[in-house]
């Protein structure tokens, strides 16, 4: 239990892994919007949205060469609680992504 909390709250110990859930809060979008809405190096970006799924945030759908990346339609109840908690507490910074791979 202990464990499985730790690597939830480790997740959210970044800002710009914080900055993608609420990019992620309005649906799904393409991991090239998300790279260039951080202004991040796709590698770390990956990096970001790969320790965010293994912590059950969100999910992914590849679609030809782009994967597209949405909040967990049923995560874990501890996941569930702390994205609620994001969406009350944390302001949204940047405007809505614009689709670039459709």
């Amino acid at each position: 239990m202990i464990d499985s909390f730790e690597i939830l709250t480790k997740a959210l110990a970044d800002a710009s892994r914080l900055r993608l859930l609420k990019q992620l809060e309005d649906g799904e979008v393409c991991v090239c919007v998300l790279t260039e809405s951080l202004g991040l190096a796709p590698a770390t970006v990956s990096k970001h949205l790969s320790l965010l799924k293994a912590a059950g945030f969100i999910q992914a759908r590849k679609n030809g060469r782009w994967v597209h990346y949405r909040l967990h339609d049923s995560p874990a109840p501890a996941a569930a609680a702390l994205l609620a908690v994001l969406r009350e507490q944390v302001s949204s910074e940047a405007a809505s992504p614009t689709p670039c791979c459709e």
